[in-house]
């Protein structure tokens, strides 16, 4: 009885160990298609408390809207713990700053402080056009 409790328990584990590994894969795998299919990818470096960071947050959900397969919008508050390695990997000096990433991951742009939805939208057009 004992050693079917022990089975029952390696297979249950083992049952586990597929699903989690299985669905992370899913989840990766559609981070990775997002990414290949937009032509650009938004990076916004900031902080939810900081002023002109909140002020950024309603332009980069309009750009998401105005251009949805085009670009991918990503937003990562480096003021957490989870976001500080991003402020770190993007050698950011100030926040709010946007990065923008081309479909091959290489960085075409990056703006210093708050950036106006007018001027990211030529930014974006003129990538798109090349």
């Amino acid at each position: 009885m004992k050693k079917m409790k022990i089975i029952v328990l390696i297979l249950l584990i083992c049952f586990l160990f597929i699903v989690v590994k299985n669905k992370t894969e899913k989840t990766e795998t559609a981070i990775v298609d997002s990414v290949q299919t937009a032509k650009i990818t938004f990076i916004e470096l900031g902080s939810v408390n900081c002023i002109p960071c909140k002020m950024m947050q309603p332009i980069m959900k309009e750009i998401e809207e105005e251009f949805p397969e085009m670009v991918r919008v990503v937003f990562y508050d480096v003021w957490t713990k989870e976001g500080k390695k991003y402020g770190q990997q993007y050698g950011i000096k100030l926040i709010p700053t946007q990065v923008f990433l081309d479909e091959n991951g290489k960085e075409f742009f990056r703006h210093q402080g708050f950036f106006n939805k007018e001027e990211i939208k030529k930014l974006i057009n003129k990538q798109l056009k090349k």
